[in-house]
Order: structure tokens, then sequence, then C-alpha cells
């Protein structure tokens, strides 16, 4: 009787065992999941690492499927919308591609996708020293320093545009290289009356290239410029005249009565 009872609380106990296992497995389920009314959607995710400014093709990116609640805002649901487009950042791995990272490239350089609306590329010569010894990159923000003589001959220098961005340094708008590589030209992006103040500069003087730290984005206060000592203006000359003698114009008149004698003078 003992083993009789003791046979039926070992099937009990498997009995429970089992059914707390599915009752877990159903919570797990569903807690990962969701509930049974949740759809999954197919979103383009990166198959590899898109570097800055590269041209996507078919190799870069794959379709995965995930819960539609979760998708991000702006997200891809087909591999030929994102085709033919340039990353406008540089995307990692698995990462889920969303619209606003990614530039239209219909025709030309894909320099031209990566210049933001309403702003122009303008590329200027460098050397060692204008390009920060080579520790530019794509990417990196710039201050331009321009110096020029003034009316006196004497050496103003002035900060002309801050917070520039870097789009290419020579031919290149992306690097995987963290080593300064010295450059002869470097492609800012700025406004349209931006790039006619470097210019102007360029043109009556020389200018240099300041490094930003990439996490101050804020804009410096602009510094006012430094007045230009006013010309010092000089006293005309007057030339002094030669004193004059005044002229004598009396006249003396002698009267002689016998012995006596007058004189009297007399103006004419």
């Amino acid at each position: 009787m003992f083993k009789k009872r003791g046979f039926i609380l070992v099937v009990l106990s498997l009995i429970m065992g089992v059914g707390a296992a599915y009752t877990a497995n159903r919570w797990v389920t569903a807690q990962v999941v969701g509930d049974d009314d949740a759809q999954g959607t197919h979103v383009v995710a990166a198959a590899m690492s898109i570097p800055y400014g590269t041209k996507v093709d078919s190799r870069h990116i794959k379709l995965v499927e995930i819960p539609e609640a979760v998708a991000p805002a702006g997200y891809f649901t087909a591999l030929e919308d994102v085709e033919g487009t340039v990353a406008k950042i540089s995307i990692s791995r698995g990462e889920i591609l969303i619209a606003d990272r990614f530039a239209a490239h219909d025709q030309g350089s894909t320099l031209a996708a990566l210049v933001a609306e309403n702003m122009r590329a303008l590329t200027v010569r460098v050397n060692d020293v204008i390009g920060v010894a080579g520790f530019l990159l794509p990417g990196n923000r710039v201050d331009v320093l321009s110096s020029r003589k003034s009316t006196n001959r004497r050496a103003v220098t002035e900060t002309i545009l801050r917070n520039i961005k870097v789009l290419a340094v020579d031919q290149t708008a992306t690097t995987q290289e963290n080593e300064p590589v010295i450059v002869r030209a470097v492609t800012l992006e700025m406004t349209p009356e931006q790039a006619e103040i470097l210019v102007k500069a360029r043109t009556e003087g020389s200018i240099q290239l300041t490094l930003r730290n990439p996490m101050e984005q804020q804009m410096a206060d602009e510094p006012e410029p430094e007045p230009e000592p006013a010309p010092v203006a000089r006293k005309p000359v007057v030339a002094k005249k030669a004193p004059t003698r005044p002229v004598n114009t009396s006249s003396t008149v002698t009267v002689i009565r016998g012995t006596k004698v007058d004189t009297t003078k007399t103006k004419t």
C-alpha cells in the first residue's frame, strides 16, 4: 500500500513539474516576443560596417525581422530604397538603417551628396602647418584664422569662421586611419556667405586652420575686431609773412620869417 501511494506521489510531482515548466516557458515567450497579436516587420540593417561617405550597394545591407513596436522611426523596408544612397555618418554592423543617415545620390561625385542643403563645399590649399600637421580628418570641425597687413603695415590676425565641418582631405571623404597624413588640400562645408569671406581673406593675406574639440558644439563669442589706429592728421603749415615797415606819408614844411624859423609836418 505504501509503495502504491509513493508511486502516485511521484506521478503527481512529475505532472506538476511539467505543468510548471510549460507555464514558465509560455510566460518567457510572451515577455520576449509580446502578446499573440504583436506582428513583426522586415527592416533593412547593415550587413557590414559602412564608413562615412560610402555609396551603399547590395553587399552592405540585409533584411531582418523585428517586432513592429520596436522599429525606429524612418526605417527602410526594402533593400532597393537604400541601394545607391551615400552614408552621411559611419554605420556599425547590424545597425538598423534610417533615412536621416543617408543622402540621395543621383549623379556626380559622392561628395556632392554629402553637402547639406543650402551649404557649399569649398577647397583650400594647405601645407603641413595650415593643415594642423596632417591631423585633419573628414568629419572634424575647424576654425579659420586670417592674417593680413593693415593700412599702417601692422599685422592683423582674427578668427573669421568658426565650427566649420571638414568634408574631405585631398580626394578622400573617408578614412579608417587615425595617423596624421600630410595633405595638399582640405574641402570645407560652409554657407555661400562664409565662402565669400574665406575667398576674400585668402586673397588679402594668409589663412590658418585650427582644430576644434569634437565635443565642443557651441559657438564661441565672436571677438570684436581690433580697431585700426586712426591716421594722425597733420597740421597745415602756414607761411610766416615778413613784417612790413609802415610807410611814412608825412612831409615837413619849413617857414622862415626874418630870424624866426618854424617847421611844420603835414600829412599827404
